[in-house]
Formats: C-alpha cells, sequence, structure tokens
C-alpha cells in the first residue's frame, strides 16, 4: 500500500473510535447516512457527459468519495478502508472502460439490466449481463465498464477496496484519456 493511503487510512481511523465524551447514541448517529439526506450528483462525471451525453450517470455517496474526482463530501462516512456509493444509469447510458491500478472495484447490481465489460491490458476481453442482486468484483489492473441494456434506469451500488482510490485512466486509444478535469 501506498504511503499517501496508508496516511489517509491512519487519518481516517479515529472516525472508528467513539470520541471522548459522545453518548453511543450520538456516536451511531454519526455514522449513519440516510436516504433523505442524499442527492444524486450528476456533475461528479460530468466530464465525461461533456463529452457524449451517454455517459451522464449520476453518484450517491455514502462512505467516502470514490474515485469520479470528486474531492470530499462532508456528507459521508469517512472512508477507512473502502468507498460505497450508488449509480444511476439512465437506459442505453454508458460507464466507459476505465482502469484502477490500485483497487479492486465491486459492482452490485440492484435495479435493471447491465452489460459489465472488462478487458485486460493485453487486449482479452470479457463480459456479462447483469441483473437484479448479480455482483461481480473486478481486480485492480483490469478494465472496466457498463452499459444499462434494459428500458428503464439501472441502479448500482459501487465499492471500491481503497479510502481514496486514485483516479481511473482510459485506454491510451479514448479520447477520454485526452480529457483535463
Amino acid at each position: 500500500m501506498s504511503h499517501t493511503v496508508d496516511a489517509l487510512i491512519d487519518a481516517a481511523k479515529p472516525s472508528l473510535q467513539r470520541p471522548e465524551g459522545m453518548s453511543f447514541g450520538d456516536w451511531m448517529t454519526s455514522r449513519c447516512v440516510q436516504r433523505s439526506t442524499r442527492k444524486y450528483d450528476w456533475s461528479a462525471l460530468k466530464f465525461q457527459a461533456d463529452h457524449d451525453p451517454k455517459y451522464a450517470r449520476a453518484q450517491m455517496r455514502y462512505i467516502g468519495t470514490g474515485a469520479t474526482g470528486v474531492a470530499s463530501d462532508a456528507n459521508t462516512v469517512p472512508a477507512v478502508h473502502f468507498t460505497f456509493s450508488t449509480m444511476i444509469i439512465p437506459a442505453g447510458h454508458v460507464g466507459p472502460l476505465h482502469l484502477h491500478e490500485d483497487t479492486e472495484e465491486v459492482f452490485f447490481v440492484m435495479r435493471g439490466k447491465v452489460r459489465i465489460m472488462c478487458e485486460s491490458k493485453e487486449g482479452e476481453y470479457w463480459e456479462i449481463e447483469a441483473g437484479e442482486r448479480d455482483l461481480i468484483s473486478v481486480p485492480p489492473g483490469v478494465y472496466r465498464g457498463e452499459v444499462n441494456i434494459g428500458d428503464e434506469e439501472a441502479l448500482m451500488c459501487v465499492m471500491l477496496g481503497s479510502p481514496k482510490p486514485q483516479t481511473p485512466t482510459y485506454r491510451p486509444d479514448d479520447p477520454l484519456s485526452r480529457i483535463e478535469r
């Protein structure tokens, strides 16, 4: 693990311990994120949608900020070991192939029908159609993407196995690889 990730974990560890003088109830409440306090963030991946509207997707963060490039979100539980969010993917929309070198990424389909695509750095390709309650864990170093192949919006849970994952990259021939964020 990198020194940066180690420092982030050390900084977040106090959030796992009950603060001095705080009641048990207040501590547990501070670790609870309720749906009523959430809003979908359509701007987290706006740089992709600005390139092509089919890339428009929305993130709702619960633990940490994930790897979308959102620097911070005070309305989440601090990430210590992983991040957790939900993602809305409109019908026909695409999450382009991207690469996390530093962390595993888990997709859990809660609603809808999504094609998950994976590609090795050597160009080997694999895909699966995932529906309600299907899960895939993509290892670090494997390109991954998704497309909503259903007629309605899809809802997925997304977990990344790092408290602050590196910003993902794209295949060198992908126009998204040349976009400044």
